[in-house]
């Protein structure tokens, strides 16, 4: 599994940090950050929430 984001989409608003904190970092100067790039497989239920929550749809999962 491996986290993509669309960075033209991604607008950084920490949705997905509250879901996943392990995975994804907002910065201080408002910057989305992956922390893990693939994920164990024992994370993919946070990352799916994370998917599903992003309010612009950036984040998406390549098998």
């Amino acid at each position: 599994m491996k986290v993509v984001v669309d960075w033209d989409l991604c607008e950084a608003n920490a949705v997905c940090m509250g879901v996943a904190p392990e995975i994804f970092r907002v910065e201080e100067d408002d910057t989305l950050t992956i922390l893990q790039e693939n994920p164990p497989a024992d994370m993919r239920a946070k990352v799916e929430e994370a998917v599903r929550l992003c309010p612009k749809q950036a984040i998406s999962i390549e098998e």
